[in-house]
C-alpha cells in the first residue's frame, strides 16, 4: 500500500530579453471624433481635412488601429441626440469595440461639457 513515488521539482528560472517575438501585442482601437457646427463652404472643407487629418494620425502610430472615424457636419454641439455619428460612436465605444477616442477638442463631443 504504501507506494513512494519520487518526484523531481524542476524551479522557474526567469529568462532574459524579450519573450513575445513571435506575439503581436494587442494595438489600442482609437477612433476620431469630427464635427463642423455649420454648413459654410469653410467649414465643409474643414470638415473634410479633419477627416483625412486623423485617418492619417492613426494609421502612422504602430500600436493604434483604426476603429472609425466619426463625423458629424452641420450639427450643433449643444446637443447630442441629432449627431448620429457620435452617437453610434459612443455605443461602439460600449460594445468594448473602441479603446480611445481623439478629437480636435472637448468642445467637439458637447460645447457644455467643457464648462464648470
Amino acid at each position: 500500500m504504501g507506494l513512494s513515488r519520487n518526484v523531481t521539482v524542476i524551479p522557474a528560472f526567469k529568462r532574459v530579453g524579450n519573450q513575445k517575438t513571435n506575439e503581436s501585442k494587442a494595438k489600442t482601437r482609437v477612433a476620431a471624433y469630427c464635427r463642423v457646427s455649420t454648413d459654410s463652404d469653410e467649414q465643409a472643407n474643414s470638415y473634410e481635412v479633419q477627416i483625412s487629418h486623423y485617418t492619417e494620425f492613426i494609421n502612422k502610430n504602430p500600436e493604434w488601429e483604426l476603429a472609425g472615424i466619426f463625423a458629424d457636419d452641420g450639427i450643433s454641439g449643444t446637443n447630442t441626440k441629432k449627431r448620429e455619428e457620435f452617437n453610434r460612436m459612443i455605443e461602439e465605444c460600449m460594445e468594448g469595440k473602441i479603446d480611445m477616442i481623439i478629437t480636435k477638442s472637448i468642445s467637439r463631443f458637447a460645447r457644455n461639457s467643457a464648462s464648470s
